[in-house]
């Protein structure tokens, strides 16, 4: 049996994000065709990579996770500093480096290991483009990777560091064919073979959402679920929200679900409930008109295909390429660009439940049919057996 190696920036249980929870779907589901094992550090939260892991070595569902230690902190204020730099585009070339240190997680440990073992695996699979371990670790063997990108339309798409690990790789697993164009439009790598991949939805066998609808004393909303922060959009949405609440009344409200990073407006027709469980996301979704996802930046978006898995229509942003893409490839949702698109589109399903149940349903066949973890797993080891041949 092969042996494979899943490089990461954080891995556990205990760990929130999507590339993170990504990595551990995979991994897990890859141990029934080969040897798994992962290289990660000891941080739990990626804002100041705390080591917060004592063991080394821990066996995780099948999975051999093989912890480093992270070298330093995150010191945020340095960290702000050159990344505002970065982001009025004075930060030069050479100084590329130390924001990638900055950022962290500094883990050189890691990228020894990777020099020192390479031989030992058949491929190394690369999660997200955008920290240390995956930007160092692909120069060590490059012949070896497969780079899941999960590449969107950002600024620092734009640094020179990356090109490396977007024209060695022997293979990328792209999650939508909106990544793929946009990573083939900025670098040169139109020859590297890819497939496509993305997350699956495991959604509970039964889902109420009357039942979450009885426990939070909720009738009439829509829901925005994920991290509450600038990084997402979430003052336009605020903003837009009350707007269309002074524009048209009623009794709409907004119920917002998972972690708070920002100041919500004080407001009787906004909900924020914090973290909830799977079960209660999953129902509070079923249960809402629409979910409502305002980010501009997303490279798949696992909550939207959450939404549409249990038959709901979504609103998103149409600056986003990834999300108007869903929308577009399977009539599941609507798409907005200011605040009079968001108005219309919000006000045409909230006056048609029908509607409402119709998209839901394409939304819901477009996930069955396009994914599903047996798709995405198959399209992986077809790349781990492309990547480990002699190249």
């Amino acid at each position: 049996m092969k042996k494979i190696c899943f490089v990461i920036q954080r891995y556990g249980r205990e760990v929130n994000g999507g590339a993170e929870t990504l990595c551990r779907e995979l991994a897990e589901r890859m141990c029934s065709l080969y040897e798994v094992e992962v290289l990660t550090t000891k941080a739990v939260d990626y804002m100041t990579w705390k080591n917060e892991y004592k063991e080394n070595d821990e066996m995780i569902s099948g999975v051999h996770v093989r912890r480093f230690s992270v070298n330093k902190e995150r010191h945020r204020t340095r960290f702000n500093i050159i990344n505002r730099v970065f982001m009025e585009g004075l930060l030069p070339r050479a100084l590329e480096g130390k924001w990638l240190i900055e950022q962290g997680p500094y883990v050189p440990s890691l990228t020894q290991y990777i020099r020192e073992h390479k031989d030992d695996y058949a491929v190394f699979i690369f999660v997200t483009y955008l920290y240390y371990p995956t930007v160092v670790g692909i120069e060590e063997a490059p012949d070896k990777a497969i780079v899941l990108p999960l590449a969107h339309d950002e600024p620092f798409l734009k640094m020179k560091i990356f090109e490396p690990l977007f024209t060695k790789p022997r293979a990328f697993l792209f999650e939508t064919e909106e990544e793929r164009d946009l990573v083939r439009t900025r670098f040169q790598c139109e020859n590297i073979p890819y497939l496509l991949g993305g997350s699956g939805v495991d959604a509970p066998e039964a889902v109420n959402g009357d039942a979450f609808k009885k426990k939070y004393g909720l009738d009439n909303y829509v829901i925005y679920a994920g991290r509450i922060d600038d990084g997402k959009n979430c003052p336009e949405l605020f903003d837009f929200f009350l707007r269309f609440k002074k524009s048209h009344g009623g009794n709409l409200k907004l119920v917002l679900l998972g972690k708070t990073v920002i100041d919500i407006p004080k407001s009787e027709d906004i909900v924020a409930l914090g973290f909830v469980s799977e079960q209660d996301k999953f129902e509070g979704i079923a249960g809402s008109a629409a979910l409502i996802m305002p980010s501009k930046f997303e490279s798949l978006s696992i909550v939207v295909l959450e939404a549409f898995s249990v038959g709901r229509p979504v609103i998103v942003n149409g600056e986003c390429a990834v999300l108007k893409g869903h929308c577009d490839k399977c009539g599941g949702g609507f798409y907005y660009t200011d605040y009079d698109s968001f108005d219309e589109k919000l006000s045409n399903l909230l006056a048609d439940k029908k509607l409402q149940s119709e998209m839901g349903e394409r939304g819901k066949k477009y996930v069955s049919e396009r994914f599903s973890w047996d798709r995405i797993c198959a399209n992986l080891a077809k790349l781990i057996e492309l990547a480990s041949e002699p190249g």
